[in-house]
């Protein structure tokens, strides 16, 4: 009868002990990556193409499951090329290479998971993008040569953004953590007479993840 106590005992402390350290969740979490996006321009005078690039995250976490997320990427420059056949806004039509890049800043909430080997998230998010690459095209087609373009001021950079995707975490520690994949479906809005409308882009990260402090339930 003793025995059978004390084992239960045991028993009952172990699982509490582990119920204990399963409602335990990092105060803020501190990500950096890499990031690969698909660019997909809603109008037919540059293709699609890939960028390159990398940044980083920054989580509050309210909850064992709710945190708030900023997202910060950036892209290096890539080289598009506008064939644009004679049309009311480009009477001449146009032909150049054009160098730009990208950065995006967004932000919103995070669901969490935390077993104890995969940690799965997702996420939705809102912000901004910033490209030079529709400003440069006005300079390089527009600028040298008067009556190239029937408009006179260059788009702008900025532009509205959306994710809406998730990823998995795999803790290797209690401090750091291996993001092996995210993926979002990322929408950009960069609207102008280069570019119609939105863009329905790919996103891709992978990178490295640091808990910064402990919260208890």
């Amino acid at each position: 009868m003793k025995k059978s106590m004390k084992c239960i005992l045991v028993a009952a402390s172990l699982l509490l002990s582990v119920a204990g350290w399963s409602q335990e969740f990092p105060r803020a979490e501190l990500g950096f990556d890499y990031s690969y996006v698909h660019y997909n321009p809603s109008a037919i005078f540059t293709k699609s193409h890939s960028l390159n690039g990398g940044g980083g995250t920054l989580v509050y976490n309210i909850n064992q499951y709710l945190g708030l997320k900023a997202d910060l990427q950036g892209y290096g420059s890539h080289t598009n090329t506008f064939f644009i056949s004679p049309r009311p806004f480009f009477p001449s039509g146009a032909v150049a290479n054009v160098q730009g890049n990208m950065f995006t800043y967004l932000f919103g909430p995070q669901i969490k998971i935390r077993p104890h080997s995969v940690q799965p998230f997702v996420h939705l998010l809102v912000g901004g993008a910033h490209s030079n690459v529709y400003a440069n095209a006005f300079k390089s087609i527009c600028t040298p040569r008067l009556g190239a373009c029937a408009f006179s001021r260059a788009p702008s950079s900025n532009a509205f953004a959306f994710a809406f995707g998730g990823g998995i975490d795999i803790p290797v520690g209690h401090v750091v953590s291996i993001r092996p994949a995210g993926v979002d479906y990322l929408l950009t809005n960069f609207s102008n007479r280069f570019n119609n409308s939105n863009q329905n882009n790919f996103r891709y990260t992978a990178g490295i993840n640091f808990n910064l402090g402990s919260h208890s339930k």
